[in-house]
């Protein structure tokens, strides 16, 4: 299929976006996805605040509703799986972007996530920070962060017989086709959900293409939220999920 061809197939993107107390970050990244260039797809974007405690709420509520901007509030807070799940069964996109909340991921880079999908390449694009090291400069928060996400990408492509070289990044990129998979039966709602996603896709042949993209680090202090218990239990994900 040419290129116009598989523009015209793809004609909406629907951008899910799970917060849990972002107050400082919040609004902001917004703004900039808003003015995110999506390569002439319609411009979908779900909210799904997982019930913060701090005044996140009270920013969404002030976002004007429309037919591309939705948001829903949980009515207990779960983890940012369960968000991303919410919003995938909200989405009416030909394809879901995954966008953290805080300022970490730009969206100017969505081009280059979309345009692999877009030559019909893949159905599954991963941001890679580690890739963008060389092109971007990318810089992570601390070496225990840098090593943490280093290991366990090791850990997916040796158990799974794939060569990634960014798991936990936060920009994943999927064609409808895929979501079924990322959302039935799927057991996890906390970060561990990244693996699951990322074994699921393994186990059903399904590649993923990666593409450098920009990274701006934050601290613990800054509001990061993942941890090494987060880390644990993601080997323990990877190794359920690799021999059940």
């Amino acid at each position: 299929m040419s290129i116009k061809g598989i523009m015209r197939k793809y004609k909406k993107i629907s951008i899910v976006i799970p917060v849990y107390n972002e107050e400082k970050y919040f609004e902001k990244n917004l703004r900039r996805v808003l003015k995110a260039n999506t390569i002439g797809l319609e411009k979908e974007i779900i909210i799904v605040d997982d019930y913060s405690t701090d005044n996140t709420r009270r920013i969404i509520k002030k976002i004007k509703l429309s037919k591309n901007i939705q948001y829903y509030f949980k009515d207990k807070n779960e983890g940012k799986g369960a968000a991303i799940k919410l919003g995938i069964r909200k989405s009416s996109g030909d394809i879901l972007l995954i966008q953290d909340s805080d300022l970490e991921y730009n969206p100017k880079d969505y081009p280059s996530l979309i345009k692999p999908i877009l030559e019909g390449k893949t159905d599954v694009v991963y941001g890679s920070r580690t890739l963008g090291i060389s092109k971007f400069g990318n810089k992570y928060s601390s070496f225990f962060y840098y090593i943490g996400g280093r290991l366990l990408t090791l850990f997916m492509n040796v158990l799974y017989g794939i060569s990634l070289t960014d798991q936990p990044t936060g920009y994943k990129v999927f064609t409808k086709n895929v979501l079924p998979l990322l959302v039935n039966s799927s057991r996890y709602n906390d970060f561990s959900y990244e693996i699951e996603v990322t074994a699921k896709l393994a186990k059903n042949k399904i590649s993923i293409f990666e593409v450098p993209i920009s990274y701006n680090p934050r601290s613990v202090k800054e509001g990061k939220k993942i941890n090494i218990m987060d880390f644990v239990k993601s080997i323990f994900v990877g190794f359920k999920y690799k021999f059940n």
